[in-house]
């Protein structure tokens, strides 16, 4: 029968009670030491010192929000391919061509996106007026 070897607790409750208490004492300290404002700009929100104006329920354009989806779809397909990057002499020409196939699904989403006109920001309206501008030589 193997002996079996037990991983002690004491210094994980020693360290636990070390944390708690250091958290309890600075919000304490904080309490008892931290000034007091009372004035009436204290409450106001502000960012970056710069006093905020408006409300803060601005309405977006849809293609903002589709613009930021297809970057952050674009940015964690970019980390796939640096993880491929690191592994690229282990994987070998399978992993070689696997990243070639999956590079070129990519492009062809992006073409497929840019030819529907997720990329444009300008309206509908923008645009035929734009279109007949062009084919009127204004600029």
């Amino acid at each position: 029968m193997i002996p079996e070897e037990s991983t002690p607790l004491w210094p994980f409750l020693v360290y636990a009670v070390a944390v708690v208490g250091l958290v309890i004492s600075m919000i304490a300290l904080s309490a008892v030491l931290g000034q007091r404002h009372r004035d009436k700009a204290t409450g106001d929100p502000y960012e970056s010192g710069i006093i905020s104006t408006g409300t803060a329920r601005v309405r977006l354009s849809v293609h903002f929000y589709l613009v930021a989806m297809l970057f952050v779809i674009f940015d964690l397909e970019a980390v796939f391919i640096f993880a491929w990057a690191i592994g690229a002499r282990a994987l070998g020409w399978p992993g070689y061509l696997g990243v070639v196939v999956f590079i070129m699904i990519l492009t062809v989403a992006l073409v497929y996106e840019w030819r529907q006109g997720a990329l444009e920001w300008r309206t509908g309206s923008q645009v035929r007026s734009g279109n007949n501008r062009a084919r009127q030589g204004v600029r």
